[in-house]
């Protein structure tokens, strides 16, 4: 599984870690540097959160499976059911 960033997700990126990196740290990141973070959180750190995310869906559309079945499951069987309702109800 290859996860990729497009090209201006990738710039956005490296100015986000760049200023992250300006406002919390000793000392300031630059571009060639903060370039470096986004493929390695791609490589290291993304399949982890892929991972959760396909677990999420999985979870998510097994919930919508179930409620489908109650949603539209049908009695089987019903018509000696129905035929003895009406008889009682002619008594």
């Amino acid at each position: 599984m290859t996860i990729a960033l497009n090209k201006d997700a990738r710039k956005d990126a490296i100015a986000s870690i760049e200023r992250y990196c300006r406002e919390n740290m000793d000392e300031p990141i630059g571009n060639i540097a903060a370039g470096a973070w986004p493929g390695f959180f791609l490589e290291e750190i993304d399949p982890s959160i892929y991972n959760q995310a396909v677990t999420d869906v999985q979870e998510r559309l097994q919930a919508r499976v179930m409620a489908l079945d109650i949603e539209i499951h049908e009695d089987e069987f019903q018509h000696w059911r129905k035929f003895d309702r009406d008889a009682q109800r002619r008594r």
